[in-house]
């Protein structure tokens, strides 16, 4: 699909689809009101005969109004004025685009830019309907011998703006709406495939891809069992002790122009499925265990955003690949491991996998000296319960990367709550025979599990993302979301320097 942005009045529109929002109580917006002027009334007219109240989501397709070149205009109600967030303009967008899939117009001027959202901007809602749209069109369908129809002959949308200026920042929020949803939708396909396909050595392909593609920008190179072992990486081993595949951590090496600094690192999590180990998990929803490895995939999606946007930034993005399953070299209930780092982890559960794969990947990175880590993971339940399926739990040794990253997360809408991590949830963690344990038996678990990495994260500023309850979505809308990709993206905007004014 194609997106544009033009400076049109009304009188110099194509044949083609307008969209047109539309109040509550069928209060015109200022664009509608010129439609109807020009039409000597006729939108008003139909509006008064109850056709449409202007409720959320409410549309209306009118043909060939008088006086009015495009052949078909479509109202979608937006609801009270002022009343209108992110979150309505969002749904406002995404019934639009599964109404046009069956109206047949290819090309589709775009009038919602006028919508008044408080603090947004043209950029804004310009980059976040792209971003929509790419997102309402998504399906995954690569396994299935029957593909949909497809309905959608929409090719083109054109956002009209009314200054040069708008103009400019609407090119440059198709430009960055198109690359981050790109990786968006790099990051569900990933997610969504099959274990039985998706394994660490599947990841380590796509790596291994992304640095083909992007030449001499990404280099990549892999970190298998050997030298693992050799590195002293032990508790990362013995989470993939169980399974017949190989535990790989594929290290993808982005350097943009100008980035020479110390590098940002991002780890993710890889865990491509989890059984829970000896301490298995219950059957309810197990199939969903394929996406314990959306954190590595979220940091695959991010850079390849990275490189399509040839962001002047130093980043090395780790995928952490590996698999929990059930065998006679399953680690037990009871272990004790020794990690990169010489720490001893008395292991309670062998569910609380993620944690140890990720403390000796958080070791590993001090070698390059890095300016800040962060590790995005699905790692606890727990935060499921503290914030649902809304919100991203933040954790950090810093309250300035803490801070950026909830404004990162704000200007992309992609939510963070920042959680504590307080002397009396380290204590949680003590152990009758080891350093520390892997879980706390008391709750706060979220928080635990982060107090648990932290102690590993001594020498650099360092973040921690719990994505267990954002990552996915669960029931009948089953499937990978891409979060939280917009978020890391928007934080590397705004690090690069690039203005995007919200």
């Amino acid at each position: 699909m194609k997106f544009s942005a033009e400076i049109n009045s009304l009188e110099y529109q194509s044949r083609d689809c307008m969209i047109i929002g539309i109040f509550a109580s069928r209060k015109l917006s200022p664009i509608a009101k010129k439609l109807d002027k020009i039409s000597n009334g006729y939108i008003s007219s139909i509006l008064l005969r109850g056709a449409l109240e202007g409720n959320v989501g409410q549309t209306l397709l009118l043909y060939k109004i008088p006086n009015v070149i495009p052949e078909q205009v479509l109202l979608i109600g937006c609801g009270k004025e002022a009343e209108l967030d992110e979150r309505l303009y969002k749904q406002i967008i995404k019934k639009t685009i599964n109404t046009l899939k069956y109206i047949g117009s290819t090309k589709t001027f775009y009038f919602l830019t006028e919508l008044h959202l408080k603090k947004r901007n043209t950029y804004w809602k310009v980059r976040i309907a792209v971003e929509t749209i790419k997102e309402t069109l998504y399906a995954f369908e690569q396994l299935k011998s029957k593909k949909s129809k497809l309905i959608c002959v929409l090719h083109e949308i054109v956002f009209n703006v009314l200054t040069n200026h708008e103009l400019n920042d609407a090119a440059l929020a198709i430009k960055h709406g198109l690359a981050i949803s790109s990786g968006i939708t790099a990051t569900k396909d990933l997610s969504n495939m099959p274990p039985n396909i998706c394994n660490a050595k599947y990841l380590s392909l796509h790596a291994k891809q992304l640095a083909d593609s992007f030449k001499p920008k990404i280099s990549t190179f892999l970190i298998g069992e050997k030298e693992m072992k050799e590195l002293g990486m032990s508790a990362y081993l013995a989470v993939g002790n169980g399974s017949q595949n190989e535990s790989l951590m594929s290290v993808i090496h982005y350097k943009g122009e100008g980035g020479t600094a110390k590098p940002i690192v991002l780890i993710g999590k890889g865990l491509t499925f989890d059984s829970g180990g000896i301490s298995i998990k219950t059957p309810e929803n197990m199939d969903e265990m394929k996406y314990d490895m959306c954190g590595a995939a979220s940091v695959y999606g991010v850079m390849l955003i990275a490189a399509k946007l040839k962001l002047p930034l130093n980043i090395i993005g780790i995928l952490a690949g590996c698999e929990n399953m059930i065998n006679e070299n399953s680690y037990r209930p009871g272990d004790i491991l020794t990690t990169m780092n010489g720490q001893t982890v008395e292991v309670l559960n062998t569910d609380a996998e993620g944690r140890l794969v990720i403390c000796d990947v958080l070791t590993y990175v001090e070698r390059f000296e890095p300016e800040l880590v962060i590790d995005i993971a699905t790692l606890t339940g727990a935060c499921v319960v503290a914030l649902g399926h809304h919100f991203t739990g933040l954790m950090s040794n810093n309250n300035l990367l803490a801070s950026e990253l909830i404004y990162a997360s704000e200007q992309s809408n992609d939510r963070a709550w920042i959680l504590p991590m307080t002397v009396e949830f380290q204590d949680q963690l003590d152990s009758n025979f080891a350093d520390i344990a892997n879980i706390s038996k008391k709750p706060g678990g979220a928080i635990t599990a982060a107090c648990f990495l932290s102690k590993f994260t001594q020498k650099y500023v360092w973040a921690h993302l719990d994505i267990a309850g954002t990552a996915w979505s669960t029931g009948e809308s089953k499937g990978a979301t891409g979060r939280p990709v917009a978020m890391l993206s928007q934080f590397l905007l705004n690090r690069a320097g690039i203005k995007s004014d919200h």
